[in-house]
């Protein structure tokens, strides 16, 4: 019987994608009390979201349009992973409704910027065994999403919410950094 792999570019997409999803997740469940320590409710935090999912949604067609014109398609994952840990280092200096709906604009455009183009390079190197690729992926982020809810309680009941957006920030870093550095012809 043939042992069927995941490919190395499918691996590596995996791997910096979970770190970047873990992050995202960490923050999750505990949000509205976040909000609610700037001075926000329970209606601020549901508002926060909508303005998040808004400008994605708007931007992703775009991005999508725009990215089948980019030889380097790796380079818009990156970006967007390098944006969006910004944007959670940004989350450090959130203390009022207005700058937290700013940096949810930005997440939302962070998002809307990889995810096409994440998908476009994933299901390219996973055409033979689609279904595999995609489960893989599914996979992976259910217990990426797991692990990051619990860790983001720990990181907050033990440490604060400051620290747990800088490690997030490092997550997207690091997942950027290292698919900058990998040889162009890998994904």
């Amino acid at each position: 019987m043939e042992k069927s792999k995941l490919t190395k570019p499918l691996r590596i997409l995996l791997a910096t994608n979970a770190l970047v999803v873990f992050a995202a997740a960490m923050l999750g469940p505990i949000y509205a009390l976040f909000v609610s320590e700037i001075g926000g409710e329970l209606l601020d935090a549901s508002i926060a979201v909508g303005i998040f999912a808004i400008a994605a949604a708007v931007t992703t067609y775009f991005a999508g349009k725009y990215s089948d014109k980019i030889k380097e398609n790796e380079l818009i994952v990156i970006a967007g992973y390098i944006v969006q840990g910004v944007a959670f280092l940004l989350y450090t200096f959130v203390d009022s409704l207005f700058f937290l709906f700013a940096v949810q604009i930005l997440i939302g455009f962070s998002e809307a910027l990889y995810w096409p183009v994440y998908d476009a390079i994933y299901s390219k190197h996973g055409k033979n065994k689609l279904g595999k690729a995609w489960g893989s992926w599914e996979a992976m982020n259910y217990v990426t999403i797991a692990a990051g809810t619990l860790a983001g309680g720990l990181i907050v009941t033990y440490g604060s919410f400051d620290l747990l957006f800088v490690i997030m920030a490092v997550l997207c870093f690091a997942s950027a950094i290292y698919m900058y550095f990998l040889p162009r012809d890998v994904l």
